[in-house]
Protein backbone atom coordinates (compact mmCIF):
# COMPACT_ATOMS: atom_id res chain seq x y z
CA UNK A 1 0.00 0.00 0.00
CA UNK A 2 2.59 2.76 1.12
CA UNK A 3 4.58 1.40 -2.80
CA UNK A 4 1.71 1.99 -4.48
CA UNK A 5 1.33 6.11 -2.59
CA UNK A 6 4.99 6.14 -3.78
CA UNK A 7 4.55 5.38 -7.11
CA UNK A 8 1.10 7.41 -7.17
CA UNK A 9 3.19 10.33 -6.28
CA UNK A 10 5.88 9.85 -8.45
CA UNK A 11 3.88 9.79 -11.33
CA UNK A 12 1.78 13.38 -10.12
CA UNK A 13 5.27 14.87 -9.67
CA UNK A 14 6.56 13.35 -13.21
CA UNK A 15 3.03 14.95 -14.40
CA UNK A 16 4.01 18.20 -12.89
CA UNK A 17 7.60 18.39 -14.01
CA UNK A 18 6.86 17.37 -17.29
CA UNK A 19 3.78 20.65 -17.92
CA UNK A 20 6.26 23.06 -15.92
CA UNK A 21 9.21 22.31 -18.26
CA UNK A 22 6.65 22.69 -21.50
CA UNK A 23 4.89 25.39 -20.02
CA UNK A 24 8.41 27.00 -19.72
CA UNK A 25 9.59 26.60 -23.28
CA UNK A 26 6.13 28.54 -24.13
CA UNK A 27 7.06 31.07 -22.14
CA UNK A 28 10.21 31.88 -22.71
CA UNK A 29 9.94 33.04 -26.23
CA UNK A 30 7.52 35.40 -25.31
CA UNK A 31 9.07 36.89 -22.22
CA UNK A 32 12.33 37.70 -24.12
CA UNK A 33 10.50 39.24 -26.28
CA UNK A 34 8.42 41.59 -23.75
CA UNK A 35 12.26 42.06 -21.67
CA UNK A 36 14.07 42.89 -24.89
CA UNK A 37 11.10 45.58 -25.86
CA UNK A 38 11.62 47.28 -22.38
CA UNK A 39 15.21 47.01 -22.33
CA UNK A 40 17.34 49.96 -23.44
CA UNK A 41 18.18 49.94 -27.25
CA UNK A 42 22.28 49.22 -26.54
CA UNK A 43 21.53 46.41 -24.59
CA UNK A 44 18.89 44.27 -27.23
CA UNK A 45 19.56 40.92 -28.07
CA UNK A 46 22.96 41.81 -26.20
CA UNK A 47 22.54 40.79 -22.63
CA UNK A 48 19.06 38.37 -21.15
CA UNK A 49 18.68 40.35 -18.12
CA UNK A 50 18.79 44.49 -19.09
CA UNK A 51 20.25 46.47 -16.80
CA UNK A 52 16.98 48.93 -16.84
CA UNK A 53 13.83 48.89 -18.17
CA UNK A 54 11.76 51.53 -20.23
CA UNK A 55 9.27 51.80 -23.10
CA UNK A 56 11.26 53.92 -25.59
CA UNK A 57 10.70 51.41 -27.78
CA UNK A 58 6.51 51.65 -27.15
CA UNK A 59 6.83 55.35 -27.55
CA UNK A 60 9.00 55.50 -30.35
CA UNK A 61 6.70 53.11 -32.43
CA UNK A 62 3.38 55.56 -30.85
CA UNK A 63 5.18 58.71 -32.38
CA UNK A 64 4.92 56.92 -35.84
CA UNK A 65 9.06 55.59 -36.20
CA UNK A 66 11.92 56.71 -37.49
CA UNK A 67 11.73 60.42 -39.09
CA UNK A 68 13.64 59.25 -42.43
CA UNK A 69 11.34 56.47 -42.90
CA UNK A 70 7.78 56.98 -40.76
CA UNK A 71 5.39 54.47 -40.21
CA UNK A 72 2.23 54.69 -38.78
CA UNK A 73 2.01 51.78 -35.99
CA UNK A 74 -1.10 52.77 -34.01
CA UNK A 75 -2.60 52.92 -36.98
CA UNK A 76 -1.68 49.70 -37.89
CA UNK A 77 -3.02 48.51 -34.78
CA UNK A 78 -6.19 49.67 -35.41
CA UNK A 79 -6.63 48.35 -38.93
CA UNK A 80 -5.47 44.97 -37.48
CA UNK A 81 -7.95 45.19 -34.51
CA UNK A 82 -11.25 46.50 -37.21
CA UNK A 83 -10.57 44.00 -39.53
CA UNK A 84 -10.35 41.36 -37.16
CA UNK A 85 -13.31 42.52 -35.52
CA UNK A 86 -15.39 42.56 -38.02
CA UNK A 87 -14.66 39.94 -39.94
CA UNK A 88 -14.68 37.62 -36.94
CA UNK A 89 -18.21 39.00 -35.77
CA UNK A 90 -19.30 38.14 -39.07
CA UNK A 91 -18.38 34.23 -38.79
CA UNK A 92 -19.77 34.06 -35.77
CA UNK A 93 -22.95 35.47 -36.65
CA UNK A 94 -23.35 33.64 -40.03
CA UNK A 95 -22.00 30.79 -38.66
CA UNK A 96 -24.69 29.91 -35.90
CA UNK A 97 -27.38 31.05 -37.91
CA UNK A 98 -26.68 28.67 -41.08
CA UNK A 99 -25.74 26.27 -38.24
CA UNK A 100 -28.98 26.46 -36.75
CA UNK A 101 -30.83 26.09 -40.33
CA UNK A 102 -28.55 23.31 -41.20
CA UNK A 103 -29.06 21.35 -37.83
CA UNK A 104 -32.36 22.25 -37.40
CA UNK A 105 -34.84 23.19 -40.28
CA UNK A 106 -35.20 20.68 -43.11
CA UNK A 107 -35.32 21.93 -46.84
CA UNK A 108 -34.40 21.07 -49.94
CA UNK A 109 -30.63 20.85 -50.57
CA UNK A 110 -29.51 20.95 -46.84
CA UNK A 111 -27.26 17.93 -47.92
CA UNK A 112 -25.35 19.25 -50.41
CA UNK A 113 -25.03 22.26 -48.62
CA UNK A 114 -23.56 20.47 -45.52
CA UNK A 115 -21.01 18.18 -48.41
CA UNK A 116 -20.02 21.17 -49.50
CA UNK A 117 -19.26 22.72 -46.05
CA UNK A 118 -17.44 19.51 -45.44
CA UNK A 119 -15.74 19.42 -48.84
CA UNK A 120 -14.55 23.10 -48.00
CA UNK A 121 -13.15 22.54 -45.27
CA UNK A 122 -10.78 20.24 -46.29
CA UNK A 123 -9.84 22.18 -49.62
CA UNK A 124 -6.58 23.66 -49.87
CA UNK A 125 -7.48 27.48 -48.85
CA UNK A 126 -4.21 28.56 -50.76
CA UNK A 127 -5.56 27.38 -54.29
CA UNK A 128 -8.16 30.21 -54.27
CA UNK A 129 -5.94 32.85 -53.75
CA UNK A 130 -5.14 33.91 -57.05
CA UNK A 131 -9.28 33.68 -58.33
CA UNK A 132 -10.10 35.34 -54.86
CA UNK A 133 -7.44 38.31 -55.88
CA UNK A 134 -8.41 38.81 -59.94
CA UNK A 135 -11.76 39.04 -58.55
CA UNK A 136 -11.44 42.01 -55.54
CA UNK A 137 -9.14 43.53 -58.43
CA UNK A 138 -11.78 43.45 -60.96
CA UNK A 139 -14.61 44.89 -58.52
CA UNK A 140 -12.44 47.61 -57.33
CA UNK A 141 -11.56 46.95 -54.27
CA UNK A 142 -7.64 46.34 -54.52
CA UNK A 143 -5.97 48.66 -51.46
CA UNK A 144 -9.07 48.91 -49.53
CA UNK A 145 -10.25 47.51 -46.52
CA UNK A 146 -13.13 45.89 -48.05
CA UNK A 147 -10.64 43.86 -49.73
CA UNK A 148 -9.56 42.73 -46.46
CA UNK A 149 -12.76 41.93 -44.85
CA UNK A 150 -15.34 40.75 -47.59
CA UNK A 151 -13.51 37.46 -48.48
CA UNK A 152 -13.82 36.11 -44.80
CA UNK A 153 -17.11 37.01 -43.97
CA UNK A 154 -17.95 33.58 -43.64
CA UNK A 155 -16.33 30.42 -42.34
CA UNK A 156 -17.56 26.79 -42.74
CA UNK A 157 -15.01 25.83 -39.70
CA UNK A 158 -17.62 28.08 -37.41
CA UNK A 159 -20.57 26.96 -39.43
CA UNK A 160 -19.47 23.32 -38.88
CA UNK A 161 -19.05 24.04 -35.02
CA UNK A 162 -22.32 25.45 -34.54
CA UNK A 163 -24.55 22.99 -36.25
CA UNK A 164 -22.68 19.87 -34.74
CA UNK A 165 -23.95 21.68 -31.38
CA UNK A 166 -27.41 22.79 -32.33
CA UNK A 167 -27.84 18.98 -33.19
CA UNK A 168 -27.26 18.05 -29.36
CA UNK A 169 -29.92 20.59 -28.25
CA UNK A 170 -32.81 18.43 -27.41
CA UNK A 171 -35.96 18.90 -29.56
CA UNK A 172 -38.31 19.67 -27.27
CA UNK A 173 -36.79 22.74 -26.35
CA UNK A 174 -37.14 24.26 -29.61
CA UNK A 175 -40.96 23.28 -30.03
CA UNK A 176 -41.72 24.36 -26.58
CA UNK A 177 -40.23 27.86 -28.11
CA UNK A 178 -42.14 27.42 -30.83
CA UNK A 179 -45.64 26.91 -29.40
CA UNK A 180 -45.22 29.88 -26.80
CA UNK A 181 -44.90 31.63 -30.30
CA UNK A 182 -41.11 32.20 -30.98
CA UNK A 183 -39.96 32.97 -34.42
CA UNK A 184 -36.82 30.89 -35.72
CA UNK A 185 -34.40 34.10 -35.04
CA UNK A 186 -35.89 34.63 -31.66
CA UNK A 187 -35.61 31.13 -31.12
CA UNK A 188 -32.03 31.68 -32.34
CA UNK A 189 -30.68 35.00 -30.56
CA UNK A 190 -32.57 34.18 -26.77
CA UNK A 191 -32.26 30.29 -27.01
CA UNK A 192 -29.46 29.04 -28.98
CA UNK A 193 -26.87 31.24 -28.97
CA UNK A 194 -26.92 31.24 -24.72
CA UNK A 195 -26.73 27.93 -25.01
CA UNK A 196 -24.03 28.08 -26.90
CA UNK A 197 -21.86 30.28 -25.23
CA UNK A 198 -19.13 27.81 -24.26
CA UNK A 199 -18.42 26.92 -28.11
CA UNK A 200 -18.82 30.45 -29.13
CA UNK A 201 -16.18 31.34 -27.18
CA UNK A 202 -14.31 28.39 -28.83
CA UNK A 203 -15.27 30.00 -32.70
CA UNK A 204 -14.45 33.47 -31.66
CA UNK A 205 -10.56 33.14 -30.35
CA UNK A 206 -9.68 30.69 -33.14
CA UNK A 207 -11.44 32.97 -36.17
CA UNK A 208 -10.23 36.12 -34.29
CA UNK A 209 -6.62 34.58 -33.59
CA UNK A 210 -6.91 33.43 -37.58
CA UNK A 211 -7.45 36.53 -39.08
CA UNK A 212 -5.71 38.90 -36.41
CA UNK A 213 -2.42 37.26 -37.75
CA UNK A 214 -3.10 37.00 -41.44
CA UNK A 215 -0.29 37.64 -43.70
CA UNK A 216 -0.42 36.89 -46.81
CA UNK A 217 -3.58 37.54 -47.92
CA UNK A 218 -3.55 41.44 -46.46
CA UNK A 219 0.22 41.47 -47.87
CA UNK A 220 -1.06 41.15 -51.31
CA UNK A 221 -4.07 43.14 -51.61
CA UNK A 222 -2.83 46.53 -49.55
CA UNK A 223 -0.34 48.59 -50.22
CA UNK A 224 -0.83 52.02 -48.84
CA UNK A 225 0.59 52.01 -45.53
CA UNK A 226 -2.11 54.02 -44.07
CA UNK A 227 -4.13 50.90 -44.67
CA UNK A 228 -1.87 47.92 -43.59
CA UNK A 229 -2.38 45.86 -40.65
CA UNK A 230 0.40 45.85 -38.02
CA UNK A 231 1.86 42.40 -39.06
CA UNK A 232 2.12 42.87 -42.46
CA UNK A 233 3.74 46.31 -41.43
CA UNK A 234 6.04 44.62 -39.20
CA UNK A 235 6.82 41.34 -41.61
CA UNK A 236 7.48 44.69 -44.15
CA UNK A 237 9.71 46.79 -41.89
CA UNK A 238 12.25 44.06 -41.10
CA UNK A 239 14.31 45.17 -43.56
CA UNK A 240 14.34 49.12 -43.30
CA UNK A 241 14.45 49.08 -39.65
CA UNK A 242 16.79 46.33 -39.08
CA UNK A 243 18.62 48.39 -36.74
CA UNK A 244 15.99 49.20 -34.32
CA UNK A 245 15.52 45.77 -32.30
CA UNK A 246 13.58 47.12 -29.73
CA UNK A 247 11.43 48.75 -31.56
CA UNK A 248 10.87 45.79 -33.71
CA UNK A 249 10.20 43.36 -30.43
CA UNK A 250 8.06 46.02 -28.75
CA UNK A 251 5.40 45.85 -32.32
CA UNK A 252 5.40 41.92 -31.40
CA UNK A 253 4.05 42.34 -28.35
CA UNK A 254 1.40 44.64 -29.48
CA UNK A 255 1.00 42.20 -32.11
CA UNK A 256 0.47 38.99 -29.44
CA UNK A 257 -1.25 40.91 -26.39
CA UNK A 258 -4.91 41.24 -27.67
CA UNK A 259 -4.88 37.54 -28.39
CA UNK A 260 -3.64 37.13 -24.61
CA UNK A 261 -5.96 39.31 -23.28
CA UNK A 262 -9.24 37.63 -25.13
CA UNK A 263 -7.87 34.45 -24.28
CA UNK A 264 -7.62 35.32 -20.28
CA UNK A 265 -10.96 37.17 -20.60
CA UNK A 266 -12.54 34.19 -21.56
CA UNK A 267 -10.77 31.19 -20.84
CA UNK A 268 -13.64 29.36 -18.80
CA UNK A 269 -16.00 29.76 -21.25
CA UNK A 270 -13.08 28.25 -23.65
CA UNK A 271 -12.39 25.28 -21.46
CA UNK A 272 -16.29 24.23 -21.11
CA UNK A 273 -16.48 24.59 -24.97
CA UNK A 274 -13.59 22.26 -25.68
CA UNK A 275 -15.11 20.10 -22.67
CA UNK A 276 -18.37 20.16 -25.02
CA UNK A 277 -16.55 19.11 -28.28
CA UNK A 278 -14.84 16.31 -26.85
CA UNK A 279 -17.87 14.87 -25.69
CA UNK A 280 -20.07 14.77 -28.19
Amino acid sequence: MVQAKKRGKAKVLALYTTATVVLALMIIPYLYMLIQSLAPWHEVDRVFIPSSLGVRSYTWLFAGGAASLPRPWLRALGNSALVATVVTLSRVLVGSLVGYALAVLSFRGRGVIQNFILFHMFYPGIILLVPTFLLIRALGLYDTYAAMILPGLVSTWAIFMYANFFRTVPKEVIEAARMDGAGELRIIFQIMIPIARPITAIVFLFLFMERWIELLWDLIVIRDPAKQTLNVLLATMFGPYGGYEGPLYAAGVLLTFPIIVLFLLFSRRFVQGVSLVIST
